[in-house]
């Protein structure tokens, strides 16, 4: 899978009012989410190295928001 960084990096900067959007009533936290995100942002998004719970943050909301803001553009 590829990572578009610059989207990721916008993500984390200056969308984290979306992050908490998407996780409000979830039980995760937005620091959760954004710290996956940096994760992925310090080795160049290699999706593979992110452990099974970092996935599962990855696809619930990373992915989503990405996606959305790709199907915007």
């Amino acid at each position: 899978m590829q990572i578009d960084l610059h989207q990721l990096h916008n993500l984390v900067s200056k969308r984290a009012d979306e992050i908490a959007a998407s996780v409000s009533g979830t039980g995760y936290l937005p620091k959760t989410v954004i710290g996956v995100a940096t994760f992925l942002l310090d080795h160049e998004g290699q999706v593979d190295l992110l452990t099974a719970k970092q996935r599962a943050v990855f696809d619930a909301f990373i992915a989503p928001l990405l996606a959305r803001r790709s199907a915007k553009v």
